[in-house]
């Protein structure tokens, strides 16, 4: 794990599936911001999230990742904190899948 967090995030059933099944569940942007989060942000959620906040305040950004910013930033939030209950790397993951 890159980021840690204060708190764990509330109970969400969809976070409480192993790892396989999670990746397996991921729309395809999903697969994206994981694969960006490694290759533009240096294996940073936080980064990321950054980033795409910039992109909504128009301050400077790296990457324009796409028009619908609000769903990367619900979707980010929900794979990082699936990332802490399992103390796992949903790149990691992907990569050997």
């Amino acid at each position: 794990m890159n980021e840690a967090s204060p708190a764990e995030p509330d109970f969400d059933p969809a976070l409480d599936v192993p790892p396989e099944v999670f990746l397996q569940r991921l729309e395809s942007y999903e697969r994206v911001l994981i694969d960006l989060k490694d290759q533009l942000y240096e294996g940073s959620w936080q980064r990321i999230l950054d980033d795409l906040k910039a992109r909504l305040d128009n301050k400077p950004y790296i990457y324009k990742l796409s028009q619908t910013i609000s769903r990367d930033l619900a979707a980010i939030e929900r794979m990082k904190a699936y990332e802490l209950r399992h103390g796992v790397n949903l790149s990691q993951l992907r990569k050997k899948d």
